[in-house]
């Protein structure tokens, strides 16, 4: 074990109350994993981890524990917090090179998984731990969903996810349709005559979402999803301007340099930094130039045409008369999040959504069609991996009641 690591552990003041805890989304028991950690059960400690959160593991290396853990973590105050995440990352890996139990005794039902994102992974492997038959259908070649196709190499490792896809999938029965489209050849009706008594929608957000300006269909203009999906397939030139300064925008700009891009420029339209402070100092580390209150005009072949804005405590903003400019670069990269890309809210019966295309559900994720479930960026906007993780969770749970006969009560979970 890293020397680093113990060291860490030790520092950690075992809090009555555990704040590190509260501010995590998903409520990681960080003392009691420590403790047992430090108690000579490293084991222990990644079943805890694992248990609690399925892409444990995943999140060590993605969260921004800097909001979460870490930055609840009461030596922050004066000192450096405990860096949970290394020792996250240290137990959870180490845990699952060691899962090698096989499926637990089968209840009889089948349950269906649509997509294959931080949601559709998570109830999988809730659901697989209760008995029942799982059945992922992705529709791409390999699971992942965001993970595997919308973060860079350089921040999850591939091999990471298909370490997870053994261990916690394969040997544990679920199993995976890859290139299967739900709502194409096979329909969720399909589905349900085939015998899965629930069915989880988790299709994730792949449409890109548009400026709404003149020069979005130039042949050097791209949207940051699909760039990182297949950077390799890009031809960007020596300069690029990126629009949106998110998360996803950072890796943008930080792919882009990896990929040969020599000058990156990176435009906020308002005057903050959407990212984390820990994505955005390494992108400014790495080259990346930002620009803040700039509104984008016109895109053409030299680059973009943005005006300068002024913004006021209210929200509102006005136009800087005089400051219209072209910033030249060779490509475009349009980075602004994305919306949904899904045929099952119109060729399902039954299934409701909502004016932008997302699916209505309740509070435990039950939608308009019996039987069918959705949750996280299926039915809102997109969140991180680990509140994706946490919704899961409670809807799982919900699945797992309504095919069990049971119903969620006021005070918790209670049989009819």
């Amino acid at each position: 074990m890293s020397v680093h690591i113990l060291a860490e552990a030790r520092r950690c003041l075992n809090c009555s109350v555990p704040l590190c805890q509260s501010g995590c989304p998903i409520h990681t028991p960080i003392p009691k994993v420590i403790r047992t950690m430090l108690d000579g059960d490293p084991n222990e400690a990644g079943k805890i981890l694992f248990e609690n959160n399925p892409l444990t593991a995943i999140c060590s290396l993605i969260c921004d524990h800097e909001k979460q853990c870490e930055g609840h973590c009461v030596l922050g105050s004066k000192d450096m917090p405990v860096r949970f995440s290394d020792i996250e990352n240290y137990l959870s890996t180490a845990y699952t090179s060691k899962a090698s139990e096989g499926p637990v005794p089968r209840n009889g039902m089948r349950a269906a998984i649509i997509g294959s994102g931080p949601a559709g992974l998570t109830i999988a492997v809730v659901l697989a731990r209760k008995g029942y038959q799982v059945t992922i259908f992705e529709s791409r070649d390999q699971i992942g969903g965001v993970l595997r196709y919308g973060i860079p190499e350089f921040r999850l490792p591939k091999a990471l996810l298909s370490e997870f896809e053994y261990h916690h999938l394969i040997l544990k029965g679920i199993r995976i349709r890859p290139n299967t489209t739900i709502g194409a050849a096979i329909s969720i009706e399909d589905l349900l005559s085939d015998g899965y008594k629930a069915i989880f929608v988790g299709t994730g957000m792949w449409q890109p979402n548009t400026l709404h300006i003149p020069g979005e269909t130039l042949g050097n203009v791209h949207f940051g999803i699909n760039y990182l999906y297949n950077p390799d397939s890009y031809h960007l030139g020596e300069t690029i301007n990126v629009i949106g300064a998110g998360n996803a925008a950072m890796d943008v700009c930080r792919t882009a340099l990896r990929k040969g891009v020599r000058h990156v420029n990176c435009f906020s339209p308002n005057g903050k930094i959407a990212a984390s402070r820990h994505e955005y100092d390494y992108a400014k580390l790495e080259g990346v130039k930002f620009f803040l209150n700039k509104k984008p005009i016109q895109i053409v072949d030299e680059g973009v045409i943005f005006d300068d804005i002024v913004e006021y405590a209210d929200g509102t903003y006005e136009t800087v008369p005089g400051s219209r400019r072209l910033y030249e670069a060779d490509s475009t990269i349009i980075s602004i999040s994305q919306g949904p890309r899904s045929r099952l809210v119109g060729t399902t019966e039954g299934l409701q959504g909502n004016r932008r295309g997302l699916i209505a559900v309740d509070e435990y994720g039950r939608t308009s069609r019996d039987g069918v479930f959705a949750c996280s960026d299926t039915v809102a906007n997109a969140s991180s991996v680990v509140e994706a993780v946490a919704q899961a969770k409670r809807v799982a749970y919900a699945m797992d009641a309504y095919m069990q006969g049971r119903r969620i009560g006021g005070l918790g979970w209670m049989k009819d």
